[in-house]
């Protein structure tokens, strides 16, 4: 990239919107290579929204460069976090974004330029695609932007089209330590591992619950059961009393009725021989038996 040229867009870019064209052509002019005018010449205006985020980029260029650094370790991160934490990452993304957007947009109105509703949003679409795209950060940071970005935009092979003066450079990030690297690896692994530790913590305590309900449904179901059968062996005990009793009565009716079916027999032979008695004197009378 031809630095002369990022230099010159630069100063194009984060300058008067209204101004553009007139301060172009007027570089262009001014410089005495012909192939470096034609390529000033060929820089196009930027839209509204673009000039916003040139302007915060150029003149808070350090506080950028910051959020930038923690969209990228955020990235980094996110494959280790559980769905609540990946909850909280997205919230936490959203409110910085909407405050670099909101002073970016104040630095712009500070300079005369007046902002619309649309065109903060514009801003803060531009500023989020930054946060999850690294050619879109680079874009962002140069200071050179042409247009707004889509944030679910894929900006790898239109780099050239999207800034002004050639593709942008990687933003510069501060090289972190060594050890602190491994500090922060450390620490993303002990912070999964609380995770993983309280997940497990809370599936046995849930468990645990069901364990002591389950074991107190059981309790109260074997004294009940208890009491049942305390209930029926009572039951039990009176209904063997009342067949004992049942039995010796019956015992003592049968034999009642053994002694009567004797009486019966006897009577019958009783019957049978005054019957037969009464026949033979009638046979040796002479006329009827008396009445």
């Amino acid at each position: 990239m031809d630095s002369e040229l990022a230099d010159i867009a630069v100063q194009l870019y984060t300058g008067s919107p209204t101004d553009f064209v007139t301060a172009r052509n007027s570089r262009a002019a001014r410089t005495a290579d012909p192939v470096l005018a034609a390529r000033i010449r060929g820089l196009k205006k930027p839209s509204v929204a673009a000039w916003v985020v040139n302007v915060f980029a150029h003149e808070r260029a350090a506080q950028l460069a910051e959020a930038l650094e923690l969209a990228e370790e955020l990235r980094e991160a996110q494959a280790d976090l559980d769905a609540r934490a990946l909850a909280q990452l997205g919230r936490d993304r959203r409110a910085l974004t909407n405050r670099l957007a909101a002073d970016a947009a104040d630095l712009a109105e500070a300079r005369g330029q007046r902002i619309t509703s649309s065109t903060r949003d514009a801003v803060q679409q531009t500023i989020s695609a930054a946060f999850f795209d690294p050619t879109a950060a680079a874009a962002v940071a140069s200071a050179r932007l042409v247009r707004e970005l889509e944030p679910a935009g894929a900006f790898a092979d239109i780099a050239d089209s999207i800034v002004g003066g050639g593709a942008p450079d990687a933003p510069a990030v501060v090289a972190k330590p060594l050890d602190e690297v491994t500090a922060r690896r450390k620490r993303r692994d002990a912070e999964r591992a609380v995770r993983d530790a309280e997940s497990a913590h809370d599936r046995v305590a849930r468990e645990a619950t069901r364990a002591d309900r389950a074991l107190r449904d059981a309790v109260l179901h074997v004294d009940e059961l208890t009491r049942r059968e305390q209930e029926l062996e009572s039951e039990l005990a009176k209904v063997r009393v009342d067949a004992k009793r049942a039995r010796g009565d019956a015992e003592k009716a049968e034999i009642e009725q053994e002694a009567l079916a004797h009486r019966m027999r006897d009577a019958d032979d009783d019957l049978r021989a005054a019957k037969d008695a009464l026949d033979r004197l009638a046979g040796d009378g002479k006329g009827p038996p008396p009445q």
